[in-house]
């Protein structure tokens, strides 16, 4: 009783708290940092009749400013304080929010809009991010599926924050209980790093989805892999809570795997 018990606090405390991909948010400034660069066009490309091609360049640097600069003031809305939670700043001029979910609500709002007034610019894909995750905290997991999806249809394959996108989105999946969907993601999210703290975490969320499937054993076998393919991790720590708590509950826990390097030099001798 006391292991059930203890693994309903932990999964309670992961729903509550699914924005892990905050901590490498610091990386998505890159985005923004490379999109208002002065785009220079050589001078052999216009005399060997690149003029069009510079023109366009140009048009298309132009929007990208105007989406960069639109985003951040539709991103003010965070900075507004809310009642009882954050106490308005020095010469704050706009009203405080009643709560937490009005903030949010308005933040869907202004991201939602700003999207379709920016479709097809960087800034816009970027907005899906910040879009999925309010929709998130508010309940509304179907919308919040569709935004995070939208960001990882147009981020490029080597954007690190697409990792964080993708466990957004299992855990959207999570909340609509489309648990073989949502290992699905946590899949891809290994697969697409992200980041030192997210190491794992793929993992260590696709077995909770086995768990909630009652499939514990071959939840506990990913659990007791994490700790040999990546020890010293966060997912390491947190799938060594796991197995302890699924040992508790007479599930079969593996030994843990030699490492690779051990198991190389026992042959060896």
């Amino acid at each position: 009783m006391a292991g059930t018990t203890k693994s309903e606090k932990i999964r309670q405390r992961e729903l509550r708290a699914p924005d892990s991909f905050q901590k490498v948010g610091v990386e998505a400034s890159d985005w923004l940092a490379q999109r208002q660069k002065t785009i220079g066009i050589a001078a052999g490309v216009l005399i060997l009749g690149g003029l069009g091609v510079g023109i366009a360049n140009e048009i298309s640097k132009s929007g990208e400013e105007k989406a960069s600069q639109a985003l951040g003031q539709a991103l003010t809305v965070l900075e507004r304080p809310v009642e009882g939670v954050e106490p308005p700043q020095p010469g704050e001029t706009e009203p405080a929010f009643k709560s937490l979910k009005e903030r949010d609500e308005a933040l869907v709002t202004a991201l939602t809009d700003f999207r379709k007034a920016h479709s097809g610019t960087h800034s816009a894909t970027t907005a899906a991010l910040s879009l999925g995750k309010a929709q998130f905290r508010l309940g509304n997991y179907p919308a919040a599926q569709e935004a995070f999806g939208a960001f990882l249809k147009d981020a490029p394959a080597n954007e690190p924050l697409r990792a964080g996108a993708f466990e957004g989105e299992g855990y959207a999946f999570e909340a609509q209980q489309k648990f073989d969907d949502a290992i699905k993601s946590f899949d891809q999210m290994d697969a697409s790093g992200g980041g030192e703290y997210l190491v794992g975490m793929g993992a260590y969320h696709k077995a909770r989805m086995l768990i909630l499937q009652g499939k514990k054993e071959e939840a506990a076998q990913v659990l007791s892999k994490i700790s040999t393919d990546h020890p010293n991790t966060a997912a390491a720590r947190q799938a060594s809570e796991r197995l302890a708590v699924l040992a508790s509950e007479g599930v079969k826990v593996p030994a843990p795997a030699a490492p690779a390097a051990a198991a190389t030099g026992q042959d060896a001798g």
